[in-house]
């Protein structure tokens, strides 16, 4: 199917389009996913949590057309863009849901399904009482390495010192499980970036730290 116009929402002087061939639609409590089924074929599967507007995916998608990419973004007008960019740029390998990455992950994701998350700066919840939030927790890790292929890598990056911290006690407890490796940087990082996402260009303007990390899940 060709584009749909969201209703009433424009950007740029340019009407937003709802591609439904991207968008993907998952209800709670419909099982498990079929990755082959979702994309028409076989092969690598990354997922993208906090997607944003797409920028990683587009880049990454277009310099990996081997392999299939799902951004998860909670955010309605976020996920209305990257959608909009997806389509635009004719990726046949992208898919692009607005869900509750916690839920959607727990509930529909298969075992050993995975062969990288990327996780590139989930929200801080910088307020103390805030921080059961965040997603880089106990619990969602869990659900992370359960989801991961053996092999598979989880890549982190924020620009918050303190949820950098906590991520490292968190992922420190499955030392028997994940391996710390290299962060690899993804196509779309020009000189001076680790992901060149449009989050991190707004913080290297501001001159904040960059904190990175990636685990492999062992076989």
């Amino acid at each position: 199917m060709g584009p749909v116009a969201f209703p009433g929402v424009t950007t740029m002087k340019r009407q937003l389009q709802d591609y439904t061939e991207v968008a993907l639609a998952w209800d709670e409590g419909g099982g498990r996913l079929d990755w082959p089924r979702i994309f028409g074929r076989a092969g690598p599967v990354h997922l993208e949590i906090g997607a944003g507007k797409g920028t990683f995916l587009v880049a990454q998608a277009r310099a990996q057309p081997e392999v299939n990419f799902l951004g998860i973004e909670w955010a309605r007008k976020f996920y209305r863009h990257a959608v909009d960019r997806i389509g635009r740029w004719g990726l046949h390998n992208v898919r692009l849901l607005r869900a509750d990455a916690a839920a959607f992950l727990r509930d529909a994701v298969p075992a050993e399904s995975v062969d990288c998350f990327h996780v590139y700066f989930p929200d801080p919840w910088p307020k103390k009482r805030h921080h059961k939030r965040r997603f880089l927790q106990r619990a969602n890790l869990e659900v992370l390495i359960r989801c991961l292929k053996p092999g598979g890598e989880i890549r982190i990056a924020t620009d918050h010192a303190d949820y950098f911290e906590q991520i490292r006690q968190v992922t420190a407890a499955y030392r028997g499980t994940l391996e710390e490796v290299p962060f690899e940087r993804p196509a779309g990082a020009r000189e001076g970036e680790w992901t060149g996402t449009n989050y991190e260009r707004k913080y290297v303007k501001q001159s904040r730290p960059i904190y990175t990390a990636a685990f492999r899940k062992r076989a």
